[in-house]
């Protein structure tokens, strides 16, 4: 299975227009505390963002940098530069300026669209920015009154199917992210394979997200698969906790959850968690990092609601393994979606046997025309229809893939591979453990040894002792955190992934 779309193809008209043109144009597109918004209405307002990209200088194959909270102005600026031709490129809108300045220069964005409450950090890297011929900023009353004088139609361009469509940022816990250059295809291709084919996302679902759209998984999960079938996607503004995910349900009684083992850790953690109505959700998914079988348990053990964890990346666009609805295996990655191939390979290539631990490869019809100015990684990754990823897995022979973690993560110790989720899932069961993540450091030695950060749910003297205890009872004796560490937050990444860069350059600190 793979999507084959003409030569001429624009993922504006596919995902949005296409709904207009079937006689949805009156059904609820958008959902927000304010009010909501039909396909219609949507469509209009894309055009409207258009029109204004094209007068502030954005031309087709440049990129439009977008930093906006999500909200209806998001999806119209998102569908606006589609339709003109141009590249989107999705950022934090909460950036600071140093970060700010990197993503322009990086993109050699032509127009940024900004709201106002970011506009002066985005003014003062703006100004030492030479591509940028153009800042917007939306949502005040001067933007609010060029956007209704705009016109309401527009004609998109002609764009090529295997044309850069949007940007994507991928990288590890160091360094500036890079940027995935994904085309209209690859966008199409995982709506139906994995959007229709494995969620089943159809015209009566109501969606809503945990991680924000600038991710691409909440791009995909959140905005691009309900358009596909002319469902709903609720918008909020406000940064997520789990009492604001509960009153979002209870408020808006979403069908489908996007969710992050996070925030899936603070939900089934919650006093409140237990008084929680989610009985509006048909599933929730789960991806962005590994989710451990014990705090899947405590998610089914409290709420009931069918979790579908998945893994995907940027570079193929959003997820190729998942479980399914009626095949939910707790602690695994799920199986292949259709249409794309998994194989698990040693650092030469060849494939291992069932149960070995190697890396992941995988092909399909969303695979990534390369990184953005990284020909080295692009030759690094991309091998023909394959992309090989960092992440390590292993698969049953019924055709479960495990996560085992990042290869850059990966520890040797005493000779031996150990996966640094093994000891987070172990951790995560004391009932003293919060949240908890593994690196390794290089002791006095010179050897490697596993060290864990714990954000515990309760201190005493004993506690550590008591932990590295707990893994040496369960797991093989290397395996067990020769330190532990507890502190009150993990740090995170642009991507709201644990850092741990971070962890293992603040030993000592």
């Amino acid at each position: 299975m793979s999507f084959h779309p003409p030569e001429q193809f624009n993922i504006a008209d596919y995902f949005l227009d296409a709904r207009v043109r079937e006689g949805r144009g009156e059904r609820t597109a958008l959902i927000t505390d304010a009010g909501r918004l039909s396909y219609g209405q949507v469509e209009v307002l894309a055009n409207r963002f258009g029109h204004l990209l094209r007068q502030a200088g954005a031309e087709p194959e440049q990129r439009v940098l977008i930093a906006l909270p999500d909200s209806p102005a998001f999806v119209g600026a998102l569908f606006g530069t589609l339709k003109i031709g141009a590249v989107v490129v999705m950022v934090n809108p909460e950036l600071k300026p140093d970060a700010i300045e990197y993503f322009l220069n990086y993109s050699r964005a032509t127009v940024a669209v900004v709201h106002r409450d970011a506009s002066k950090a985005f003014e003062a890297a703006a100004s030492r920015s030479v591509h940028l011929k153009r800042l917007l900023v939306v949502d005040d009353a001067e933007w609010q009154e060029r956007l209704a004088a705009a016109p309401a139609a527009l004609a998109n361009f002609p764009s090529h199917r295997d044309d850069p469509a949007i940007w994507l940022f991928s990288g590890g816990t160091t360094g500036h992210p890079k940027a995935v250059v994904q085309t209209h295809t690859s966008f199409a291709n995982t709506t139906e394979c994995y959007a229709r084919h494995v969620i089943g996302y159809t015209e009566r679902d109501v969606t809503l997200s945990v991680p924000k759209l600038f991710f691409g998984y909440a791009t995909g999960s959140n905005l691009l698969f309900p358009f596909s079938v002319g469902a709903s996607a609720v918008l909020f503004p406000e940064r997520c906790t789990a009492q604001v995910v509960f009153e979002k349900i209870a408020r808006h009684r979403p069908t489908i959850l996007i969710n992050v083992p996070t925030m899936i850790n603070h939900m089934v953690n919650d006093p409140g968690a237990a008084r929680s109505d989610l009985s509006s959700l048909r599933l929730a998914t789960s991806a962005g990092e590994g989710l451990p079988a014990e705090l899947h348990g405590r998610w089914d053990k409290v709420f009931g609601v069918p979790l579908l964890d998945g893994l995907g990346t940027a570079e193929m666009w959003h997820i190729f393994l998942s479980n399914r609805l009626g095949r939910i295996r707790p602690g695994t990655l799920g199986e292949v979606v259709p249409g794309f191939e998994v194989k698990v390979c040693d650092e030469g290539g060849s494939e291992l046997a069932d149960g070995e631990v190697g890396y992941l490869w995988v092909r399909g019809g969303s695979r990534a025309i390369g990184y953005w100015q990284q020909m080295e990684k692009t030759q690094q990754g991309f091998r023909g229809e394959w992309f090989v990823s960092g992440d390590m897995v292993s698969r049953s022979p019924d055709g479960f893939f495990s996560y085992c973690g990042r290869s850059d993560d990966m520890l040797k110790v005493s000779g031996k591979w150990l996966a640094p989720q093994e000891v987070e899932n172990c951790l995560s069961q004391h009932p003293a453990v919060l949240q908890v993540a593994v690196v390794g450091v290089v002791d006095s030695s010179g050897l490697l040894k596993p060290h864990a950060f714990v954000v515990p749910r309760e201190q005493r003297p004993d506690l550590a002792e008591e932990l590295k205890a707990f893994v040496r009872d369960r797991l093989e004796p290397y395996k067990h955190p020769r330190v532990i560490r507890f502190v009150d937050v993990l740090p995170m990444t642009h991507l709201g992934k644990v850092d741990r860069g971070k962890l293992r350059s603040g030993i000592g600190n």
